[in-house]
């Protein structure tokens, strides 16, 4: 198993005194292990990009200790760091070449010119540069300049690789290509990487675990596939994809990380986050849109009624009154399938094994400023 890398231990990050004190960063204790993308994924203001750049050094850390490879990095200048850090906004030279700005790093710390043109090459064919070098940024695409970004930081060899929101100026379908070309790039030169996003799909597709980030704490980390079928609590559930909270009760005690529960009359055996459910207990059962199928009236087990339908193209979402309670569902492929009109009776069941059982916790306030 690969050893722990980037350590974190009790940091914490305080801005302002007194009545202007501000906490971005509350008791964060988090291990990166080595070769491992770990994504830090919140809302504005969670705290994710002030723990980033206390790992770079733009940030000192208020208490606690950090550590990379086993070393002391607290008191560390950013420029001693073993770390480099892609920008959102790429920061390039606008008056030099691309393999000048690839290059500026190794030039200024002295390396010999022989060395520093090998190893420029070399990251300019690995992150598909090699037919660019002589242009300016401003001839670039924002992909390409990404790229360029990306280049300069890994041609540095840093034993981390630090990215905060490096594809937020980047059109949708741009996005996409080039979170999977650092995705690719990262697991080809296994450096240990911390990526910085607000964007749920991105810390998905890049991870290999996902760190949730709110009001300065970690809320949970996991693989992407735990932290959406399994959320620790609502707020993780409703930051990651689209969710249903069908309040109900529990029927029976937590066995084996399971729990029975009334779902709309019938008796349910769920997965469950928390074994110690009493009988009676108030619950919250996460059930994603895809978990729910849709039928003609009274083929399946519960009646539901169609409020709205949405044709999105892949898929038709519908928002359905079961019981005193409003759902979403989604139908994959509509020209497959009939399409439900808009106060029409259907029928409704839910596929059990994607389905989570949570404490209940009341919905978030919304500020009256919102």
């Amino acid at each position: 198993m690969k050893q722990d890398f980037v350590s974190l231990k009790g940091i914490t990050k305080v801005f302002g005194a007194g009545t202007d004190e501000v906490v971005a960063v509350d008791s964060v204790d988090l291990e990166v292990r080595e070769g491992e993308l770990v994504t830090l994924l919140g809302p504005s203001g969670c705290g994710k990009t002030t723990t980033l750049r206390m790992i770079a050094g733009f940030e000192f850390p208020t208490k606690g200790d950090m550590y990379v490879d086993g070393e002391r990095i607290n008191d560390v200048p950013p420029n001693r760091r073993p770390t480099t850090m892609v920008f959102q906004n790429y920061a390039l030279f606008p008056h030099m070449k691309v393999k000048e700005n690839i290059a500026y790093g190794l030039r200024i710390s002295g390396m010999a010119r022989d060395e520093i043109v090998t190893r420029t090459n070399e990251i300019m064919r690995l992150v598909g540069l090699q037919r660019l070098g002589e242009r300016s940024p401003a001839q670039l695409s924002g992909g390409q300049q990404q790229r360029v970004s990306l280049a300069r930081s890994l041609v540095m060899e840093p034993k981390v690789l630090l990215l905060d929101e490096p594809l937020s100026n980047l059109d949708a379908k741009l996005r996409i290509a080039t979170r999977l070309e650092i995705r690719r790039i990262q697991q080809r030169l296994g450096i240990t990487s911390v990526y910085v996003t607000h964007d749920q799909e991105e810390a998905m597709v890049l991870s290999d675990r996902v760190v949730i980030m709110d009001a300065g704490r970690i809320q949970q980390i996991g693989p992407p596939s735990e932290i959406y079928a399994h959320p620790a609590s609502r707020f993780v559930a409703d930051f990651i994809g689209r969710v249903n909270f069908i309040e109900s009760r529990a029927r029976a005690n937590a066995l084996d990380g399971t729990v029975e529960v009334d779902l709309f009359g019938s008796t349910h055996q769920l997965t469950s986050v928390n074994k110690n459910f009493g009988e009676g207990d108030r619950v919250l059962i996460v059930a994603r849109p895809e978990s729910i199928e849709l039928a003609g009236k009274g083929r399946l087990k519960i009646p539901a009624i169609v409020r709205q339908a949405v044709y999105l193209g892949s898929l038709m979402n519908y928002r359905l009154a079961v019981g005193d309670q409003e759902i979403t569902a989604d139908m994959p492929d509509p020209q497959l399938h009939s399409v439900y009109k808009e106060g029409e009776e259907i029928s409704i069941s839910f596929n059990d094994q994607s389905l989570h059982v949570l404490p209940y916790e009341p919905p978030p306030e919304v500020s009256s400023n919102d």
